[in-house]
């Protein structure tokens, strides 16, 4: 009964400081992270429009660079998005990082910008979030 116990006290520890590392984990910093892959935003945008999980499979939850031109800028309640034309009637959305300091968050509608982001997948327009820009 006592080795129950203290098996159960073992694991309880581990357990308590597995989780306390696991919530207290810094995040990844986006401005020194390799992007696992960069293309146009046109192309990306295609390939998602095309076959979603076939997308998903090569993008989802990697770091992308993605090239575009500046077709809106949206500042609201603290976070700055881009959107980025494809051509189409939907585009690339980069919502910049929070936790990253930008040399700039205003960009001109018509410039041509790369940013580099997680790619969260597709409602409408490609997500990437905690975006910052590669210059």
């Amino acid at each position: 009964m006592k080795k129950i116990l203290i098996a159960l006290a073992v694991l309880l520890v581990v357990g308590a400081s597995t989780g306390y590392y696991l919530w207290n984990k810094p995040h990844e910093n986006m401005e020194r992270a390799k992007a696992d892959v960069t293309l146009q935003a046109a192309q990306l945008f295609t390939e998602y429009n095309t076959d979603q999980a076939a997308a998903d499979a090569k993008y989802l939850d990697k770091t992308v660079a993605v090239q575009g031109v500046v077709k809106e800028v949206n500042k609201e309640e603290g976070s700055v998005k881009i959107l980025l034309e494809t051509g189409s009637d939907f585009n690339v959305l980069c919502t910049l990082d929070e936790l990253s300091q930008h040399a700039r968050t205003d960009f001109p509608v018509g410039e041509k910008v790369t940013f580099k982001g997680k790619c969260t997948g597709f409602n409408l327009d490609v997500q990437l979030e905690r975006c910052v820009e590669v210059k």
